[in-house]
């Protein structure tokens, strides 16, 4: 077999292959043999017939064409192979020749990993917030701690914030009833703004027995993007009392003895969190100064892709219905164009981001453990709410496990930037990040901070 490759830009190429009949003998001895078990020719038992009498029997052309099929999918990984080809996406392959007896020849285009120049890692430097901690978000916490030993009583006055209600729900649409809107002896937190948008403003100052009335724009269901009117009947209200923070709730709620050892506790907890968040706002930065520095050209049909991902993504929800999702972005003041050109922009910039870290990983040749692999796919699976084998049988349906490997390896090819970055906090001070992503070259430690989630599979 001959191949040459021809570099049409930089995101693309051209292979011309040719192929030899004499290496294509194991795909007509294969050939022979499912058309002989496809056709019944009498005289002879299923699959027995000679190839001569096949080809007797249904042509010449079946048999070449089977061929083809099955030879020219082997052959075009072994030009790619050869001529080290980073292939992104699948071929637009084309039988250019066919000489029956001689060769095959065949064309195929496909878009390529463009050559990425990165510079020294050690240029880029960035700044973090300071890693302060006051007293108010330590007494935060503890009284978040403090609200999951509270009691709920009744309160004889109207709704406050804060105050936990049973309602009933009612809305329509036009004079037309939202059968999924309706719900009666629901429990809801007034002010956590887990419900639809105006509830807590109508709730507020509503006495037990009372019903409001206020106007939202859905954001679901079959009614998405439409202004209803909502009712809500309030049936009861309760306020709930926390228990004094002192020793004995110490006691009832931690494995500390004392009050004071438990608010150090949460204290250094905190910490620990605010750590992650300076690691967290490196990464992003220096990905930022990643995408800003280094010039990408972007295969075209990969971004396209990511594009299409994306619009079915975002019409998926409105049950695929293109006129619900135009009528949803109407109501967020945005036009159809704008977020046309908002899926656009992120889609360039998350292949662009790709293509850079894959760049990173294979110069500093990151690998991706068993264990590694293993711990992201737990992680995905808890996010999605499902077990570990059920989410890798999904990504296997999907083909998704290989974009899971391949974000385990890019999370690490950033992690590597960061460690050799400069980082600095706001006021000055160098920000060890070694917990987070790892030593210094000389003494590799792979980060478990990622580069970007993958999509469900």
């Amino acid at each position: 077999m001959k191949s040459t490759v021809e570099h049409l830009s930089p995101t693309r190429v051209r292979i011309n292959v040719e192929v030899p009949f004499d290496e294509l003998k194991p795909n007509f001895d294969r050939a022979y043999r499912k058309l002989a078990s496809q056709v019944r020719i009498p005289g002879f038992r299923p699959g027995k017939a000679p190839a001569r009498v096949i080809e007797s029997r249904i042509g010449r052309a079946p048999i070449l064409d089977e061929v083809v099929n099955e030879a020219i999918p082997a052959k075009y990984m072994e030009a790619v192979t050869a001529g080290e080809v980073k292939t992104l996406g699948q071929p637009d392959i084309e039988v250019t020749k066919l000489e029956d007896g001689d060769h095959l020849a065949f064309t195929a285009e496909v878009e390529v990993r463009p050559e990425i120049t990165v510079p020294a890692y050690g240029e880029f430097a960035v700044t973090v917030d300071d890693l302060e901690l006051t007293d108010a978000e330590v007494d935060e916490q503890l009284d978040e701690l403090r609200a999951r030993f509270g009691t709920l009583t009744g309160a004889d006055r109207p709704v406050e914030n804060g105050d936990f209600v049973s309602i009933d729900l009612a809305a329509t649409v036009d004079g037309q009833d939202v059968e999924e809107a309706k719900t009666s002896g629901l429990s809801y937190e007034v002010g956590s703004g887990e419900l639809i948008e105006g509830i807590d403003d109508a709730l507020i100052g509503t006495s037990a027995g009372e019903t409001k009335t206020f106007t939202t724009t859905l954001v679901a269901g079959d009614f998405a993007g439409k202004e209803a009117e909502v009712a809500v009947t309030v049936q009861s209200v309760k306020v709930r009392e926390l228990p004094e923070p002192d020793d004995e709730f110490a006691q009832l709620a931690s494995e500390f003895d004392t009050i004071d050892e438990l608010r150090a506790d949460l204290r250094e907890r905190l910490t620990r969190v605010k750590r992650m968040q300076q690691g967290v706002q490196a990464r992003d930065k220096v990905l930022d100064a990643l995408l800003e520095t280094v010039e990408v050209p972007l295969p075209e049909k990969v971004v396209e892709a990511e594009i299409e991902s994306r619009q079915h993504d975002a019409v998926h929800s409105f049950d695929h219905d293109q006129d619900k999702l135009n009528e949803f972005l109407a109501s967020q003041d945005q036009t159809r164009e704008d977020f046309d050109a908002e899926v656009r922009a992120d889609a360039e910039k998350s292949v662009k981001t790709q293509l850079i870290l894959d760049s990173i990983a294979e110069a500093e040749q990151v690998s991706v453990n068993d264990s590694e692999l293993t711990e992201r796919i737990i992680y995905q699976a808890q996010r999605f709410g499902v077990s570990p084998d059920e989410y890798v049988q999904r990504a296997q349906q999907s083909g998704q496990l290989g974009a899971i490997f391949a974000d385990v390896r890019r999370g690490k090819a950033l992690a590597s930037v960061v460690r050799q970055a400069e980082v600095t906090d706001a006021s000055g001070n160098k920000v060890d990040l070694a917990e987070l992503f790892g030593k210094p070259a000389e003494e590799p430690e792979e980060s478990a901070v990622p580069a970007e989630e993958p999509a469900a599979p």
